[in-house]
């Protein structure tokens, strides 16, 4: 089977929350058993799937977002969301999830390949991706490092008050 990547239509954002849904429901997971019983993920994430719902809505929605998806047989098996910063001329892969019965395919770096061709398109000089450092994540930093992204450690530490 072979994955064509085109630009996102109004009638996928349906398939696009549920694959995203389900994409990330080990990541959340992962993130949980990271943060423990410090109280600070039942805070930041009390209903997860309602918030990435809202937030994968809002990608899709937003003016200035690029959207585009990767579709197996007219099946809708991932998508990628990005944006320009002219003023830095840097591009941003701002979110991106491949529908767990696809991953390992190929599709994920097929879509991180259409955004950082979008970015060298339209003048942009970097190109930016942030994820976790989480086990749930390391899927998606193995996509960015093979698509030649360099990781620049940062920490982010939580405290439930």
């Amino acid at each position: 089977m072979h994955a064509i990547v085109r630009p996102f239509e109004k009638r996928d954002q349906d398939a696009v929350v549920e694959l995203s849904l389900r994409a990330w429901a080990p990541v959340f997971a992962s993130i949980e058993g990271v943060l423990g019983d410090s109280g600070v993920y039942a805070q930041m994430h009390p209903d997860w799937r309602s918030g990435q719902e809202r937030a994968v809505r809002g990608a899709c929605d937003t003016a200035g977002m690029h959207v585009w998806v990767a579709e197996l047989d007219t099946v809708v098996a991932g998508f990628v969301a990005a944006r320009l910063d002219q003023r830095e001329k840097m591009g941003e892969v701002y979110m991106i999830a491949v529908d767990p019965d696809h991953q390992g395919g190929g599709i994920g770096s097929l879509l991180t390949s259409q955004a950082l061709r979008w970015f060298t398109d339209n003048g942009m000089a970097l190109a930016m991706v942030e994820t976790g450092g989480d086990p749930g994540h390391a899927p998606a930093r193995r996509t960015y490092e093979r698509a030649g992204f360099v990781r620049m450690p940062i920490s982010r530490y939580f405290k439930k008050l």
